[in-house]
């Protein structure tokens, strides 16, 4: 199913905006039944397009105040698996998502610490340790705005 209707992209924005929405307060918000919300919405689960929800968590509050984009550069891609590389790297806690890329990095990894000193901690005894690692490029998160993404807001 890849024909969506405007009933169809405006349940995904709302629930883009909240996921807790139920079934009823998405019909409300859209004007829909209840019932019709949620065949709309289990429809889209089951084609694939609404694939989970996610809990969106506020870093600063839980002690997190810097974010950090990786750059990772595999010294030799021979020595160590892609995979093996994912796995270890995904056991580190302060690791939140880890991104296979074309260009300059082999991975983009996003890291959160509580402050730089933390960072720094976090980089050089967990992940310059980690074997394969031949280079890496830190970006330090300044601002962040959510777009609307491709359905527009």
């Amino acid at each position: 199913m890849t024909d969506l209707d405007d009933t169809d992209r405006a349940i995904l924005r709302a629930l883009a905006d909240d996921a807790t929405l139920s079934a009823g307060a998405l019909g409300r918000q859209l004007g829909l039944s209840q019932p019709a919300a949620w065949r709309r919405v289990r429809r889209l689960e089951e084609a694939g397009i609404l694939a989970g929800r996610r809990v969106e968590f506020d870093l600063a509050k839980l002690g997190f105040g810097v974010t950090v984009f990786l750059g990772v550069k595999l010294a030799t891609k021979g020595r160590v698996s892609l995979e093996d590389f994912e796995r270890v790297v995904s056991a580190i806690p302060e690791v939140q998502t880890v991104e296979h890329v074309l260009g300059l990095y082999d991975y983009r990894l996003r890291v959160v610490a509580r402050d730089l000193p933390d960072f720094e901690r976090v980089l050089r005894r967990r992940i310059m340790t980690l074997p394969g690692v031949g280079g890496v490029e830190a970006n330090v998160l300044l601002s962040e705005e959510r777009l609307a993404g491709p359905l527009g807001g």
